[in-house]
């Protein structure tokens, strides 16, 4: 399922229920895809990424992760990584991660998955047991999980638009010229 990218951003929708319906290789390659095609600092691409698919370690990441529940229905979940040592500019890594998921979000929605981005850094104690959970060197930094599926749900849209949080040329009381 292909659609105008426009109305892929406008349209998607956390995720966090899910049919049995395992989710393809080709497609979870095709997410992969996705995430390494975004941009990066410097083209830098400071990422790695841990595909799982395991039912006992996605419920045992539900447990670490107060707000991941919806991993024991998930297909699979995708953790997004910062390596720095593809880094030669500092700190900006989880900037470039947070576009890999973005595209992972938006990829899983235009290929008809759901999915939800489940926040690990800059939390510490979820950082840390990710990394001990996934075995993850301590260098690497997990930064985001997706968690996908074929969605059991359909939330309603709404337009999140909001004039007043525009600013032109510079901040201004009044939002509109």
């Amino acid at each position: 399922m292909c659609m105008d990218t426009i109305e892929c951003i406008l349209t998607r929708r956390s995720i966090r229920k899910y049919t049995d319906r395992p989710v393809a290789a080709d497609v979870v390659k095709q997410l992969l895809q996705a995430a390494m095609a975004a941009p990066s600092s410097a083209n830098e691409q400071p990422w790695q990424f841990v595909v799982i698919k395991d039912r006992t370690i996605l419920s045992r990441v539900s447990k670490i992760h107060t707000f991941s529940y919806m991993l024991d229905q998930a297909a699979l979940a995708i953790l997004v990584c910062e390596d720095p040592t593809f880094e030669v500019n500092a700190g900006r890594g989880p900037l470039d991660c947070a576009a890999a998921t973005m595209n992972i979000l938006l990829a899983a929605h235009a290929l008809g998955l759901g999915a939800v981005w489940v926040g690990i850094f800059p939390v510490q104690e979820r950082i840390e047991k990710t990394r001990k959970l996934l075995d993850i060197p301590e260098h690497v930094i997990p930064i985001a999980l997706v968690s996908l599926g074929y969605a059991d749900e359909k939330p309603h849209g709404e337009d999140r638009f909001r004039e007043e949080r525009v600013h032109y040329d510079r901040w201004t009381d009044a939002a509109l010229p």
